[in-house]
């Protein structure tokens, strides 16, 4: 089970490592959008967008229908949930250490005023 969480996050954080893949799936958080659509920001092939759109498949964030001659792709946000927790962890953590490091500036600062 372990193995199997990990090697999901894994792709999960491979897809949103490039930029390209990370502005194709907020322009989808506003609604479907063709292949094309997804395409025209980059001045690219619908060919290498095909290949960023496998990758956001692969990793389960999008889904893609066909509708005729179209393919239209949509945002499946279920596996960013997972990924959001896995990072959840080391916010909390930085967050208590900031926390701390805040305590002792204000404690260091307080000798001074004596």
């Amino acid at each position: 089970m372990v193995e199997y969480l990990d090697a999901r996050l894994d792709t999960i954080f491979h897809a949103l490592a490039d930029a390209t893949r990370r502005q194709m799936l907020r322009d989808l958080a506003g609604g479907e959008r063709t292949v094309g659509q997804l395409a025209e920001p980059f001045a690219m092939s619908l060919a290498a967008a095909s290949k960023h759109i496998k990758v956001l498949e692969g990793a389960g964030l999008i889904r893609r229908e066909v509708r005729g001659r179209a393919h239209v792709c949509r945002l499946d946000p279920g596996p960013l949930a997972s990924a959001h927790d896995w990072l959840a962890f080391y916010e909390a953590f930085w967050t208590g250490r900031l926390d701390r490091l805040e305590q002792l500036l204000r404690n260091a600062g307080k000798g001074d005023d004596e």
